[in-house]
């Protein structure tokens, strides 16, 4: 894309964000605004954040994961014993423009604060508030890890053998996902507030942060009952192969959906006798045939490496790809080169982290920078900083109660989970998002099936996939092929404020609808490609699915035990992350288009957003420090593992995160000489009898339900979770109590649960207003009300099949060619 970067500051360079207590969400949120030019002013005791000491630490001890979430922030060290602390922290806050607390995950030893106090006297400040749990329900006031918190997600049962305990991933995912939806919570306020409105107040869950990984996994159990069992390493529903084979050199990602793509991956192995089966055509039905169809695979894939299956998949367009391991990444040139790898300063040495996922054209990211030492200011250019927190009260009148994104319009060409989560998540915010559909190519997440009978029997309307994904929109059918559909296309563009689209690099350029072209028609569009690799990488056309996407990431290398292959964690990991970093990505560009008029392209790698899981070991590998691989174990908490309770494949994630933790734990499994025992107040202590513990604790929980040793263990303030399966979701009492699943009532459906965002500005979520469109419901609205076609005209249009409502069987779309 030809235009010219912008040299100013960053987006945000005229806001101060201050940032308080200990937690990993609400320090990504800070360094998505610091990515961008904000002041970010982190408070610190004087004995530092705990995430100084997370594990990986560099040879001279730096934090690897601090480095990752705190460059170019300032630190300013408050002591709460000082006379003077409360004062100093109050004036801090009311010369920012938001507010980020963690303290409810970790005080950390911050003054206590009158927050409401403040906000009444700066009615412009952004506040937003996370805990792990919310502010009420069961689980408000657990004690928690990244691990439990993941188990109670559902996240963690499906992964692994199917005999044994389920495999834990390495820490910090559940961060990295609040600090995405708190930016979003953050970024759509000052959008807001830009517009008249006021600062707005903010709650963030972590937990159901984290449920965005499985939300479709539990309204798909809803749908079609307990499906989803654990298959076993590398083994995820609802299709096979989704998973990791060893090749002659390297591990192969493969995903294969489509009966287009099974048929020519069977032909690319010369496996006629599978590609003639019938019963094989369809993933699902594929996974009543795994160990079978693996019996033909495996041998073939080892006869060529890695790197040459993928250049045969990309002839064929077949969704695989090489696994990486760490020095891969590093190694790559084009991952520093569009700023997924950048140089960071810790300490007094140079490392490098993950960079900004959000690839803006025209404002883009800084490219790395320092880790302040406790107490180190640094100075931003930062001349356009004014607060809004004295604007009057009537200036807030205009958007009190109307949604954030109130006005926006959106033009929605995404398909499946990653594009339609992002503009979901715009039309939640308030967004009029119009999705874009064609009969003879409609979302495939109303099925890839094409036959009569499910054509016929209007299956494409009845897969709650489809209607969580595409709430709160309005659907047209636009055939982009034929030149009247073009240019209605093109019109609606001409009037919106966004385009999204997760085609492969090439589609829309091809239509005539580029961001070249687009931007003759509308100056101010912010346009955002969600492709695999990036519209200029080496592998622009490679095909990917969210699951190629965590295959393709380095994090597999990172998971399991140190005997073992790569471990994915999820049937399609990147497509929730993709879509959560383009949310985040076109607010920032939006508020520079508001500001300024100027629109601009969003080139988003959705590879590349997954790097910041595997960010720590980045750091590490490039200093030559290998870490291995912990299996259920942590590198600073001991104990930590996933124990079978009573009954059938149930599975507690218990953690012990400090002396005291230790200490409890020891005494509720009847362990008091371990519980008086100083010398196990050490984590390296406990370590050197971790096998000990784990007999001990394995022992006290077979013997109990499950969630009666939960909630034991919680009782005394020790961190556990249950590992439920996405379907428990639906009848978990914490999320009742939040009302977090709201029903709703769609044609062909009826009524149906549908996630809420994690994002509250009161004590309930966010009401979802309509369920998902069917296909092209709103042709007429939409031509007719915002294009003023007559009735005539939008008849032809039927009759020439650029509209319609029903989708072409294989057979129709034929004949339609």
């Amino acid at each position: 894309m030809d235009e010219k970067i912008v040299s100013s500051p960053g987006v945000f360079s005229h806001l101060r964000v201050v940032e308080i207590g200990s937690s990993a969400g609400i320090s990504y949120c800070a360094r998505l605004f610091a990515d961008f030019g904000a002041d970010v002013r982190k408070v610190e005791p004087p004995s530092g954040d705990p995430l100084r000491q997370g594990a990986p630490l560099t040879p001279s001890g730096q934090s690897a994961w601090f480095g990752f979430m705190n460059f170019n922030k300032s630190s300013v060290i408050i002591d709460s014993n000082d006379s003077d602390a409360v004062i100093r922290l109050t004036t801090l806050i009311e010369d920012c423009n938001i507010l980020l607390d963690g303290r409810d995950v970790d005080f950390s030893g911050c003054p206590s604060i009158d927050v409401a106090a403040i906000r009444k006297r700066r009615p412009g400040l952004i506040y937003l508030e996370a805990s792990w749990f919310g502010g009420e329900g069961p689980y408000a006031g657990f004690a928690a890890t990244d691990s439990t918190v993941r188990a109670l997600a559902g996240v963690i049962k499906l992964v692994g053998p199917v005999d044994g305990p389920p495999l834990l991933a390495p820490d910090f995912q559940t961060g990295i996902l609040a600090g995405l939806w708190g930016f979003i919570a953050a970024a759509s306020s000052e959008l807001a507030r830009i517009e008249g409105g006021t600062g707005r107040s903010w709650s963030l869950s972590i937990f159901e942060s984290t449920l965005a990984l499985t939300e479709y996994l539990t309204c798909e159990a809803f749908a079609r009952g307990d499906v989803m069992p654990r298959l076993g390493i590398n083994r995820f529903w609802p299709s096979f192969p989704i998973g990791i084979y060893e090749t002659k050199k390297g591990w192969l990602g493969v995903t294969l959906h489509t009966p287009d793509q099974w048929r020519a991956f069977c032909d690319m192995l010369c496996l006629s006798e599978l590609l003639d089966d019938p019963a094989l055509v369809l993933g699902e039905d594929r996974l009543q045939h795994m160990d079978q169809i693996d019996a033909h695979i495996v041998p073939r894939l080892k006869t060529r490496t890695a790197p040459e299956w993928f250049e045969e998949g990309l002839k064929r367009k077949i969704p695989i790809v090489p696994v990486p391991e760490i020095t891969d990444l590093l190694q790559d040139a084009e991952k520093r080169a569009r700023g997924a790898i950048v140089p960071v300063v810790l300490g007094r040495e140079e490392r490098l982290t993950a960079g900004s996922m959000q690839r803006l054209t025209v404002t883009p990211p800084r490219q790395g920078g320092k880790v302040p030492a406790p107490g180190e200011q640094q100075a931003f250019a930062n001349t356009q900083r004014h607060l809004t927190g004295t604007s009057s009260a009537s200036s807030g009148v205009v958007n009190a109660k109307r949604p954030p994104l109130n006005g926006i319009r959106v033009i929605d060409f995404s398909m499946g989970w990653a594009g339609p989560l992002c503009t979901r998540t715009l039309a939640d915010l308030g967004a009029d998002v119009i999705k874009i559909e064609a009969i003879q190519y409609p979302d495939w997440f109303r099925g890839v099936d094409r036959r009569a009978a499910y054509v016929d029997g209007q299956m494409y309307e009845k897969t709650v996939r489809f209607c969580i994904l595409n709430r709160n929109k309005r659907g047209i059918t636009l055939d982009l092929k034929r030149p009247q559909g073009l240019a209605l296309a093109k019109r609606l563009v001409a009037g919106a404020d966004i385009v999204v689209d997760n085609y492969s690099v090439d589609v829309l350029p091809k239509l005539g609808l580029g961001y070249d072209v687009l931007r003759t028609l509308n100056p101010r569009l912010v346009m955002m490609s969600m492709s695999a690799f990036g519209t200029n990488s080496v592998h622009r056309d490679c095909r990917a699915y969210g699951s190629t996407l965590e295959q393709g990431s380095g994090l597999p290398g990172l998971i399991g035990n140190p005997d073992g292959p790569p471990v994915m964690t999820h049937t399609a990991f990147g497509d929730p992350v993709g879509g959560l970093n383009g949310c985040a990505a076109v607010l920032v560009a939006l508020l520079h288009a508001r500001k300024t008029g100027q629109g601009q392209f969003i080139d988003l790698a959705q590879i590349e957003c997954m790097m910041p899981f595997a960010a720590p070991w980045i750091t590490a590998h490039a200093v030559g420090v290998t870490t291995p691989r912990y299996g259920n174990r942590h590198p600073q908490f001991v104990p930590h593992g996933c124990f079978r309770c009573a009954g059938e494949n149930s599975w507690l994630v218990i953690a012990a995160t400090d002396a005291g933790m230790w200490h409890r734990l020891a005494l509720l499994i009847r362990r008091p000489d371990w519980a008086e025992d100083a010398s196990l107040k050490s984590e390296e202590a406990r370590r050197a009898i971790e096998d000990l513990i784990e007999t001990e604790i394995a022992a006290w929980t077979l013997s109990r339900d499950v969630d009666e040793a939960m909630y034991q263990l919680q009782g005394v303030k020790v961190a556990a979770g249950v590992a439920r399966l996405p379907i428990d979701l639906l009848n978990d009492e914490h999320l009742r109590s939040r009302a977090f699943l709201q029903e709703v009532e769609r044609a062909f459906i009826g009524v149906h649960p549908q996630p809420s965002m994690p994002i509250r500005e009161g004590t309930r979520p966010y009401a979802i207003c309509r369920g998902a469109p069917t296909l092209g419901e709103h042709n007429r609205e939409i031509l007719t009300g915002l294009l003023g076609l007559s009735d005539c005209e939008i008849a032809l249009l039927v009759r020439e099949g650029v509209i319609g409502t029903k989708m072409l069987s294989e057979g129709e779309l034929a004949k339609a060619r």
